[in-house]
């Protein structure tokens, strides 16, 4: 048998911590570390396999010999094998031979905390450790300012595969070229952050992602991990902000994931009911389990740690809430209150948001949560789960089904985009047009809009630029800011051909001008997530289809007058009341010309007149686009 050193990264301390749940940095100690041991370069290799009756590790160095290099087990009855095997490299590729005590079961796994995968379909892990050289620095001393709450927060969600092809080779970009290409399009586009659906390392192409094996490691697909590094560094460099997708809530039963990884239910929750997603055909973690919480906050830690993410956006967080979530009656067993939430994963999601905003105070967690489970985004000393933001999953459905309807229609439904007011600022609400809106069979965000081609464009404007004058953050997904006619398909790049058309060019124009104005403007955002920062002044007028509000910021000089027209029918002289005397500027109409609009219905700059409408004393007339909005500013009293 080959030599193996008895050797250790952990301390007492470590393992304590560990078995307590309270290890944050477990990818410090797990997994492989390149390492000297009495002048002897190597290979330190641990896993926690607590079921094991014999680990081996397994590689391109000793053949794939079961054997060859089996790894010591604690004394400590942790369940760490650890080992130091002299002469393995940078760049070998292995995995863990595992036997188990559970009838001499064996099984190959990949390192749970390997930093690279092999390219899909092969399975491997890599030892690797790189030196990149950050350039970032400015950046993360002003970061606090760019991804407080009460910033401007305009997210565009990137699905690396398919964003954008390399043509003359036939391939997608790799993440050099992504650090050139994409860096430049969203500063160009005037967005705040990059979201990117999930890059860590998964088998399956349809899965986008969300079925993961490699935690720890970027996806091959598209290159190194210090490339993926320059990625985030030049997005840094140019201001922009990222969001990593990260998917604690579930994981596939692939032979060399996690799944039964050391022939016993190790990660995943031993009880079918608790352990099984039904809709994902994959597995469930043990919440309750402190080494599988140390885990998974460990991971999440590691990304902010040696990838300087900004934030999370934690997937299918309703599903890890509830007990019956996708289950029938029978399928699932009530908590010990009998209640229907799972305790277990509550007191993760609040543990894993206070480890988050503890080590890293000045970026965001942020809950994909499609229920009305209460204090998602509050913090977890007033009884909240402690993210950051929330998906405002009810405004994108309403808004949604709103702006399909036949315009002719929308008086007998003006409830519909006017009741996300009515619970608005009970969370700190992100907006969100993702991916998860223009796939199987939903269309796109344009195939859903009505009316002839003019109709159909300025609706999907006016849809916009209500979204960015709605308070909360915006999220838009790849393709949806050029008006991409197709569903989208991971398998394809974006249609940016339809560039070289003036409506979809003029769509990509808007989005860059509603940027802007959010950035520009204060009453966008400084109050984005509290009711003082918004005021209506006419939502009944379902006759006529308008919505006129206030959006307010810490000074009275910042606010804005948003007016939306429903209809193709534009109101001229249409009056208004005012919450002051004043003049009143247009600043922004979604009618441009540059827009594709017909650039009809502007508003010269005009004063307040002394008669009551809406119930205020100061009123005006006002032209609204057709299928349009128009936002008015006051101006500075002249001396």
């Amino acid at each position: 048998m080959a030599v193996v050193i008895p050797h250790s990264l952990f301390t007492d301390f470590d393992v304590d911590l560990f078995k307590a749940g309270k290890h944050y940095r477990l990818y410090d100690k797990f997994g492989s570390h390149l390492t000297t041991v009495d002048g002897v370069k190597g290979t330190y290799f641990a896993v926690w396999a607590p079921s094991a009756k014999h680990v081996s590790v397994i590689g391109d160095f000793n053949y794939w010999i079961e054997g060859e290099h089996q790894l010591y087990v604690r004394w400590d009855e942790s369940g760490i094998w650890e080992g130091f095997i002299p002469g393995v490299e940078q760049g070998s590729a292995y995995k863990y031979k595992i036997q188990s005590h559970n009838n001499d079961i064996k099984t190959e796994k990949a390192d749970p905390y390997g930093r690279r995968c092999e390219h899909p379909p092969n399975t491997a892990s890599i030892v690797w450790e790189d030196d990149y050289k950050w350039g970032d620095k400015n950046w993360l001393k002003k970061r606090k300012k760019h991804n407080a709450i009460n910033a401007p927060f305009s997210v565009y969600e990137v699905h690396l595969g398919s964003w954008k092809k390399h043509i003359e080779e036939g391939r997608f970009l790799s993440y050099v070229e992504m650090a050139d290409e994409l860096v430049s399009y969203v500063k160009e586009m005037n967005f705040t952050h990059v979201e990117l659906m999930p890059v860590m390392e998964y088998p399956y192409d349809p899965s986008w992602g969300y079925q993961l094996t490699g935690y720890y490691a970027p996806t091959s697909r598209f290159g190194y991990p210090e490339e993926f590094k320059l990625l985030v560094d030049k997005l840094h460099q140019n201001d922009i902000g990222i969001i990593l997708d990260w998917v604690p809530s579930h994981f596939p039963e692939d032979a060399h994931g996690l799944g039964f990884f050391d022939g016993s239910h190790l990660y995943e929750h031993p009880d079918r009911r608790k352990g099984y997603h039904q809709d994902w055909k994959s597995l469930i973690f043990n919440y309750g389990r402190n080494e599988v919480k140390s885990f998974l906050i460990s991971n999440a830690i590691f990304w902010m740690d040696q990838y300087h993410a900004d934030g999370l956006r934690v997937d299918a967080v309703a599903s890890m809430l509830f007990l019956d979530y996708s289950r029938e009656e029978g399928e699932w067993e009530p908590n010990i209150y009998g209640g229907r939430e799972n305790l277990e994963a509550v007191a993760f999601l609040k543990e894993f948001n206070e480890a988050i905003y503890s080590s890293f105070p000045d970026v965001q967690t942020i809950a994909e949560e499609s229920t009305a489970f209460p204090m998602v985004s509050k913090p977890t000393f007033l009884g909240g789960l402690g993210f950051g933001m929330k998906w405002m999953m009810g405004w994108m459905h309403d808004t949604l089904q709103y702006f399909a309807k036949e315009p002719i229609y929308r008086q007998h439904h003006q409830n519909d985009i006017t009741f996300s007011m009515a619970y608005a600022f009970t969370e700190n609400f992100m907006l969100p047009l993702s991916h998860d809106e223009v796939v199987y069979g939903k269309q796109s965000i344009l195939g859903r809009m009505p009316g002839d081609e003019w109709q159909r464009f300025a609706n999907l404007r006016l849809l916009y630029s209500y979204m960015f004058t709605h308070p909360g953050t915006k999220l838009l997904f790849q393709g949806a800011e050029f008006a991409q006619s197709s569903e989208w398909n991971f398998q394809q790049s974006l249609d940016w051909h339809l560039l070289q058309y003036d409506y979809h060019k003029g769509v990509q124009e808007v989005i860059k001008d509603l940027n802007k104005l959010y950035r520009k403007e204060p009453a966008l955002y400084e109050k984005q997530f509290s009711a003082e920062g918004f005021e209506w002044i006419e939502y009944n007028d379902s006759e006529n289809s308008t919505l006129i509000f206030i959006r307010k910021g810490e000074k009275e000089q910042d606010n804005l007058i948003v007016a939306c027209n429903m209809t193709p029918v534009p109101r001229e002289n249409y009056r208004i009341g005012l919450p002051k005397k004043g003049k009143l500027k247009e600043i922004f109409n979604s009618d441009l010309k540059k827009f594709g609009g017909s650039g009809q219905y502007r508003n010269k700059l005009f004063s307040s007149e002394k008669i009551d409408a809406q119930y205020r004393g100061q009123s005006a007339e006002i032209s609204i686009p057709p299928l349009g909005m128009v936002v008015f500013k006051y101006q500075k009293a002249s001396k």
